[in-house]
């Protein structure tokens, strides 16, 4: 029997590794350089390291990856030469996507563009047949139309085919026979359908949505494949290998294999779902999460002890309508770039260094400074102590690129140079906790916010001060905290069926069956997935809305309803829309719109240890006395190990921190304590 938990969340410059041995409960971290051409050469390096140190293959009984693979794919415009087929005469719905322009500076954008559709006109196919808006077939399937359609897309060098007929969601035997018609003229060609990857109504979400998965789909199952290949090759054959999704759950790596389009945040939220661990932990309910990496910042809401979900988001203007965590993503991160423009204005982002060649303090060929660079130059990380002295950083490479970019040709010293582009860099990220709270109309002195990535904590204090918030958590591992969400995560897998009809005139045994349904397929697929009844949590809501509005409110309900429910489900829906929207039409009539189940299969939990006092004093943490820069002045600032900070200790600022997989600074003014889970717990004065 195996007895370790092996997670990995892959970021642009480091892969970070959590090991977990179930038997003693200890918790060891690693950082490895990413592989951006192929990270699963990166996962391998981080399993050998468990191995060198003596646990064996077969010990490891549980693996979870948080991937970016779909996403980059997506960002980069990398995935695959996607085909469309659609009702015959609604091949513009995909075009025309939404009309209207998003919300925010795009609007003023004279010269704003849509995406670029991933499956263009050229490769979009019209299909002959017509179902009702009730389920009925109107028109049957055009068997002999379809062939020709599919005989010129396959002239075409198509990879990949999505499918999404029109309301497929209420009767998806054309779009399962188009599947079989699909593979008998193009054998190997992957296929989406509509109805299996989203089954709920308005066409273009369920549309862009299904295409996006076929975009995806081949090359995250190569991916997978590959992988599981390698894990197999080392002696890691656990059936226990998982995928994030950007549900906050993981899946199975047959099961993401299908639905590539569910792993687009799959990094970030392991992030997230550590993060509510911390609201028990430390008592804070309301968090704004601050994962600052090596290429991005990633910020999320935590109210009342849950994270914002939604049912519907966007990533890079594509529209994805699958539940997903609400994280707002920036081009910011140790590794950004920053450079003078040819009209002397000096730019940060939103390009990156990456992991090759990385910073220039990295020594890896990189000669333009980033966030990284400015940070070493201002004192705040240490030449010989990164990733616990196994990397050693060269202060005077970043010197010179700061000097030759930005300094030299704005006739500044090199030192007020690191200290603008930190000042830009954190207005940056300012601005996306603003778009996530403030513009939400949510009181950031009502919450703290809670550090991590290999960069957050450099940054928080004065982000956090700036934004008047009520203080600054750094956790215990900071730099492989999404790694760590990973093994504290369980399964998860959302079903949904859009029905429209009234609530009230609805029967109660159709409402029923259609959760039961649902409910069973949920059951089904966890127990394919070897989990135990006793295992297995399964949760209902309706998506509900007042007859005739444009948008849907999520309500979770009980399953199966009885009599009385409709009625508080009716009173509760008024009182939420009241809530959200600031008013009610209590004499409205409420419609159904869908039906949600989701399906948990429960992994068993990870406690977070209390720790004891070890009778140590500050001065057995202080590892030396560095100059660093706060405020354009130099200061003698101690620098403490952190491994070395016992509970209960208080720290003033200013101060830093080493660890292994982090750097936190305690600014001038703010001051830290150890709690009994060993998280910093940073205030400002007067906070």
């Amino acid at each position: 029997m195996g007895h370790y938990r092996v997670t990995v969340d892959t970021g642009g410059t480091f892969s970070d590794f959590v090991y977990l041995n179930e038997t003693t409960h200890e918790i060891s971290v690693a950082k490895i350089p990413s592989t951006p051409d192929d990270p699963s050469k990166a996962i391998l390096a981080g399993i050998e390291h468990l191995l060198t140190q003596g646990v064996k293959a077969d010990e490891i009984s549980y693996f979870c990856h948080g991937t970016t693979v779909g996403t980059n794919a997506l960002l980069e415009g990398k995935g695959v030469r996607t085909g469309l087929l659609v009702t015959e005469g609604f091949r513009g719905i995909y075009e025309v996507q939404e009309q209207s322009r998003p919300h925010g500076p795009t609007i003023f954008d004279i010269m704003y563009d849509k995406p670029a559709l991933l499956a263009p006109a050229s490769l979009t196919g019209e299909v002959r047949e017509r179902t009702a808006f009730d389920g009925e077939i109107l028109i049957p399937l055009d068997e002999q139309h379809l062939r020709m359609e599919l005989r010129r897309l396959a002239k075409r060098n198509i990879e990949s085919i999505a499918v999404c007929l029109l309301f497929s969601f209420l009767a998806p035997s054309h779009e399962a026979r188009v599947r079989e018609i699909i593979e008998e003229e193009i054998p190997g060609c992957s296929i989406s359908l509509s109805s299996e990857i989203v089954p709920q109504i308005r066409e273009y979400y369920r549309l862009s949505t299904t295409v996006i998965n076929a975009y995806l789909q081949p090359i995250l199952s190569r991916y997978i494949a590959n992988l599981d290949q390698r894990l197999n090759g080392v002696g890691v054959a656990t059936p226990q290998k998982y995928i994030m999704q950007s549900n906050g759950g993981m899946s199975t790596f047959a099961a993401t294999a299908r639905k590539a389009v569910a792993t687009v945040l799959s990094g970030p939220a392991g992030g997230i779902t550590a993060s509510t661990l911390a609201c028990r932990t430390t008592g804070f309910q309301n968090l704004i999460t601050f994962d600052m990496g090596g290429t991005s910042c990633d910020v999320a809401m935590i109210k009342d002890g849950q994270p914002s979900v939604s049912n519907r988001g966007k990533i890079e203007g594509r529209d994805i309508a699958l539940p997903m965590i609400e994280i707002n993503t920036v081009s910011a991160g140790g590794g950004t770039l920053a450079r003078v423009d040819d009209f002397g204005t000096l730019e940060v982002g939103p390009h990156s260094a990456g992991a090759i060649p990385g910073p220039a303090c990295y020594s890896r060929g990189g000669t333009q400074p980033t966030i990284t660079d400015c940070n070493l130059v201002l004192g705040y990380l240490g030449e010989d102590n990164f990733l616990g002295g196994k990397m050693r950083l060269d202060r005077a490479k970043s010197n010179a690129a700061l000097a030759a970019n930005v300094a030299e040709p704005l006739n500044m010293d090199v030192a007020s140079a690191a200290e603008g582009i930190v000042r830009i860099i954190n207005v940056k990220m300012q601005e996306a906790i603003k778009a996530i709270s403030t513009m939400r109309g949510h009181d950031l002195r009502d919450f703290m916010l809670l550090a991590f990535g290999g960069a957050g904590p450099l940054h928080a204090g004065q982000i956090a001060q700036e934004l008047g918030m009520a203080g600054v958590i750094v956790p215990l591992h900071p730099g492989v905290y999404s790694a760590m969400g990973l093994v504290m995560s369980d399964v998860k897998h959302d079903y949904i069926r859009s029905r429209l009809s009234p609530l009230t005139k609805t029967p109660l045994e159709q409402i029923n069956h259609i959760f039961a349904e649902l409910m069973q397929q949920a059951r089904a697929e966890l127990a394919d997935e070897q989990f135990r009844p006793e295992q297995i949590q399964i949760e209902a809501a309706l998506d509900m809305r007042y007859s005739g509005q444009g948008y849907e409110i999520t309500l979770p309900c009980k399953a199966p309803l009885e009599p009385r429910d409709i009625g508080e489900l009716r009173d509760s829906f008024d009182q939420i829309h009241q809530q959200m929207f600031g008013h009610k039409a209590p004499d409205e009539p409420v419609e159904i719109v869908s039906y949600r189940v989701r399906g948990t299969g429960l992994v068993p939990p990870v406690q977070s240890p209390i720790f004891e006092k070890r009778g140590l004093a500050l001065k057995d943490a202080l590892r030396e006395i560095r100059k660093a820069r706060f405020n354009g002045q130099w200061v003698d600032t101690p620098v403490y190990q952190r491994e070395g900070l016992d509970v209960g200790m208080s720290i003033t600022g200013p101060a830093i921190i080493d660890q292994l997989d982090c750097t936190s600074v305690i600014f001038p003014g703010h001051h830290a304590r150890v709690d009994d889970y060993r998280n910093l717990i940073i205030t400002m004065t007067g906070a």
